[in-house]
């Protein structure tokens, strides 16, 4: 069943573990996602960054997606979370990642996103309040889930970059989430984008713990959220290389780090990185173990881009010869069945491991299976 992203966050907090939010660009990966989530019982979060979004639909160069794009892409992603996942024995929440403005969070929620988060994390403090505050206004009335941003993280990811980072103030976040009434907030505690957050990484639980005391005594009923907090499996980046990747000063957050935040207060964990370097892994291995595939009629040219670029990780950059597949879940002959196969194979082998430790395993029967409908009612009568 689809749920607003709050019902999955109000079971993590009251349980006491973090929920892995997984960023998913084609009908294939989000299919995948969902039948790992539902081997392991867990509620699944599925994001569709913005300019994933202008990728699903139909924009190869996703950099310069136009609004049009986004409302088919995200329309594309929900209609395919919503095939897999709204029969489905777990609750599912599809999750808007870095919106850039209004337009695209309404983009989201007319396509059939259930959460949305506002990015105005480089604006004026006032100007993204009230940004935050106008996009909550419009998902709440209908009983969508709001994630603001406070703070800067350092690293790239799609159109979002920052050289440095800005740690976030307690007391500022106590401001934010009640003029906004954001129902989660993402902070900025240490984490980076990208996958390079530098060697032996140390994040700053203390400022997690301070927040999350601060929400208790000031009665905030919110949730945090970390970003850029993929774990950059060392050993998916040296086979990647094995196999003629060229990925260097590749570091994650190491997953101990991310599972003690988990029991100071981040409800919420984002992964993008793992899912991508997997997939790319496994697509070079395909090509490597079968190289007749190499002169496929449908999945050649996609060899063809893995060896132009071989320092790229993000499957976006390979995909372009088969945007059907992508956007539709199209398989059209026996050897994109297969290139189908290593993309689903390399989405679960990320995850697994990560919704095991971050600990949302047999979470599933704990979510309250709210409505839509139901949470825009609940946000009347509280008047938020």
């Amino acid at each position: 069943m689809l749920v607003p992203m709050r019902a999955v966050l109000e079971a993590a907090d009251k349980g006491n573990y973090a929920q892995g939010a997984f960023n998913v660009n084609a009908v294939c990966q989000i299919k995948a996602a969902i039948e790992v989530h539902e081997m392991l019982r867990s509620p699944a979060l599925l994001q569709g960054a913005d300019l994933a979004n202008g990728f699903m639909g139909g924009r190869a160069d996703f950099k310069n997606s136009t609004l049009e794009d986004k409302k088919r892409g995200a329309k594309n992603i929900a209609d395919a979370v919503k095939k897999y996942g709204a029969d489905s024995t777990i609750p599912v929440v599809i999750h808007l990642d870095h919106g850039k403005n209004f337009d695209s969070c309404v983009a989201a929620v007319e396509g059939g996103y259930t959460s949305v988060m506002i990015d105005g994390s480089s604006l004026p403090y006032n100007e993204n309040v009230e940004l935050t505050r106008e996009v909550v206004k419009y998902a709440h009335a209908r009983g969508v889930t709001v994630e603001g941003e406070l703070g800067v993280l350092a690293g790239v990811e799609d159109d979002v970059f920052a050289d440095n980072s800005t740690y976030t103030n307690p007391l500022t976040a106590i401001d934010f989430f009640r003029k906004t009434g954001c129902d989660a907030l993402a902070i900025s505690y240490g984490t980076k984008h990208g996958a390079n957050k530098g060697k032996d990484t140390k994040i700053r639980k203390e400022i997690v713990i301070a927040i999350k005391e601060c929400m208790r005594h000031e009665h905030i009923n919110g949730f945090l959220v970390s970003h850029g907090s993929s774990t950059v499996p060392a050993y998916i980046v040296e086979e990647l290389n094995a196999l003629g990747g060229k990925i260097t000063n590749a570091y994650g957050i190491d997953v101990n780090q991310l599972v003690e935040v988990s029991h100071c207060g981040i409800n919420k964990i984002n992964v993008d990185t793992d899912l991508r370097l997997a997939v790319t892994r496994n697509l070079r291995e395909l090509f490597t173990e079968d190289t007749a595939l190499r002169n496929s009629a449908s999945i050649g040219p996609v060899y063809e881009l893995l060896e132009k670029y071989p320092e790229q990780f993000d499957p976006r950059a390979f995909f372009e010869p088969i945007m059907d597949t992508v956007m539709y879940g199209t398989i059209g002959d026996d050897d994109m069945a297969r290139l189908v196969k290593v993309v689903e194979a390399g989405v679960k082998e990320a995850l697994a491991p990560l919704i095991v430790k971050f600990g949302s395993y047999g979470k599933a029967p704990l979510v309250e299976t709210v409505t839509l409908e139901e949470m825009a009612e609940r946000y009347r009568k509280q008047g938020i």
